[in-house]
């Protein structure tokens, strides 16, 4: 009984730890995603942003025609599903 209680005391000191480490890296994560800088930059930079995924959506067509039925298709796919959770919360 006594070695079961200090396994638990044992293992419960592991779960904080590991919560403390999560929360660790998730503020170190938030200044690569998403920060002040990245929104304004392309706030700041909104038409070129356009322009570049415009060339590349270009490119693509010319090299590889197949590649945007799939992103077109995973798209419709994405899209579809959001419709069913929509109705099923509703």
């Amino acid at each position: 009984m006594d070695t079961l209680e200090t396994e638990n005391i044992k293992l419960k000191e592991k779960i904080i730890q590991l919560e403390d480490k999560i929360k660790e890296y998730e503020e170190k994560m938030k200044k690569y995603t998403n920060s002040e800088a990245h929104k304004k930059y392309y706030q700041e930079h909104k038409e070129e942003v356009k322009k570049k995924g415009l060339n590349y959506l270009k490119k693509l067509k010319e090299e590889n025609p197949e590649k945007i039925k799939e992103y077109r298709r995973n798209a419709y796919l994405k899209e579809k599903e959001k419709e069913k959770e929509k109705k099923l919360n509703k």
